[in-house]
C-alpha cells in the first residue's frame, strides 16, 4: 500500500507493477470505439438534416388534418392515426392502387432483369472491341433522363401522330387511331417498356461483369458433354451469379416500387384517369391536387415502410454475400 506523500509518478509505477493499467491505457479502447463514430458525424449529420427530420416532418404531417387552412395560419390539427385509417379502409387502396403498384413493379422487375440478363449473354458472346461498342451505346439509354425517355415513349404511342398508331393504321390492323392511355393494361404495359429500356442497361452491365468471372473451363466442360445453352445457364451460371441477381431484383424493385415521373407524365397519370394511379402519385396527387397533405403524407409513410422493407432484404442479403 503506497504512503499519502507517494509521488504521482511512483504511484503510476506502482500501479503497472501490480497489473492496474495506467489512465493512457484505459482511454485507448474507448478511443478506438468512439474513432469512427467521430469520423462518420458530419456524414450523419447531413443525413440527419436532408434525411431523417424531412421523414420525421412527414410522419407529423400525417397525424394531422393539413390543408391549406393550417398553411395559412401555421396551426396544427392533430387527428390521429385517422388518415391510416381511411387509407386502410379506402377501395381504392386495394382495388386499384396497390394491385397497380405491386403487380407493375412484379411485371416491370422481372422484364428489366429477363432482358438485361439476355444483353448481357450477348455482350459476352462477343468480342472485346464490339463489347465495347454495344456496351456505349446501351449505356445511353441508361443515360437518358427519365422525363425525355417517358416523353419519346408519349410520341411512339401518340393517339393522333403516334408511330404506332401510324403503322398499323397502314397495315390495315386498325381502321381508326387507338388512344392506348385511356385503357388500365395499355397504360401499363406502355409504362412497363418505359422501365425496361430505362433499367436494362445496368442489369446488363452487372450481369455481365458477372459472367465475365464464370469458370469457362466449366461451360466448356458442359458442352462437351452435351449441355445445350438453356442448361448450362440454369446449371452453371445461374447458381455462380445467384448473388448478382438477388442484388439486381432487389435493387430494380426499390426504384420500380417508387416510379413516379413514368406514369405521371403519361395523358392521364397525373390523376385525370384514376384507375392508373399507384402510391407514389396517388400520395402527390392527394398532397398538391386535392390539397389533403395529412392524408398524402400518410400515404406516403406507407410507400417508405414497403420500401424500408424491401431494403431490410436487400442489407440482408448483402451480409450473406459477404459471409
Amino acid at each position: 500500500m503506497s504512503s499519502p506523500t507517494t509521488s504521482p509518478a511512483a504511484r503510476q509505477a506502482n500501479q503497472r507493477a501490480a497489473g492496474d493499467p495506467s489512465p493512457d491505457r484505459r482511454r485507448r479502447p474507448r478511443l478506438r470505439v468512439a474513432r469512427p463514430w467521430l469520423l462518420l458525424a458530419p456524414a450523419l449529420l447531413v443525413l440527419a438534416v436532408l434525411l431523417l427530420w424531412p421523414l420525421v416532418r412527414v410522419f407529423l404531417f400525417s397525424l394531422q388534418d393539413y390543408g391549406l387552412r393550417e398553411i395559412v395560419s401555421g396551426e396544427s390539427n392533430y387527428i390521429g392515426f385517422d388518415n391510416y385509417v381511411e387509407i386502410f379502409t379506402e377501395p381504392m387502396l386495394w382495388q386499384v392502387v396497390l394491385p397497380n403498384t405491386v403487380g407493375f413493379a412484379i411485371v416491370a422487375v422481372g422484364g428489366t432483369v429477363v432482358f438485361g440478363t439476355l444483353v448481357a449473354l450477348l455482350l459476352a458472346s462477343l468480342n472485346r472491341m464490339w463489347r465495347a461498342i454495344v456496351s456505349s451505346c446501351i449505356m445511353v439509354a441508361w443515360a437518358m433522363p427519365a422525363v425525355t425517355g417517358t416523353y419519346v415513349w408519349i410520341w411512339l404511342f401518340d393517339a393522333n401522330t403516334g408511330l404506332v398508331n401510324t403503322l398499323l393504321l397502314g397495315a390495315g390492323i386498325l381502321e381508326e387511331p387507338h388512344n392506348w392511355f385511356t385503357d388500365r393494361w395499355s397504360f401499363y404495359a406502355i409504362v412497363v417498356l418505359n422501365i425496361i429500356h430505362h433499367g436494362f442497361p445496368f442489369v446488363a452491365v452487372t450481369v455481365l461483369a458477372g459472367l465475365l468471372g464464370v469458370s469457362k473451363e466449366m461451360i466448356e466442360a458442359a458442352t462437351v458433354d452435351g449441355a445445350g445453352a438453356i442448361r448450362r445457364f440454369f446449371q452453371i451460371i445461374f447458381p455462380t451469379l445467384k448473388p448478382v441477381f438477388a442484388v439486381v431484383v432487389i435493387l430494380s424493385t426499390i426504384w420500380d416500387f417508387k416510379v413516379f415521373a413514368q406514369i405521371y407524365l403519361m395523358p392521364g397519370g397525373s390523376g385525370s384517369n384514376r384507375s392508373v394511379l399507384n402510391l407514389g402519385v396517388w400520395s402527390y396527387v392527394e398532397s398538391f391536387a386535392q390539397n389533403r397533405y395529412g392524408f398524402g403524407s400518410a400515404i406516403a409513410v406507407l410507400l417508405t415502410v414497403m420500401l424500408l422493407v424491401v431494403s431490410v432484404v436487400y442489407v440482408r442479403t448483402l451480409f450473406k454475400e459477404e459471409k
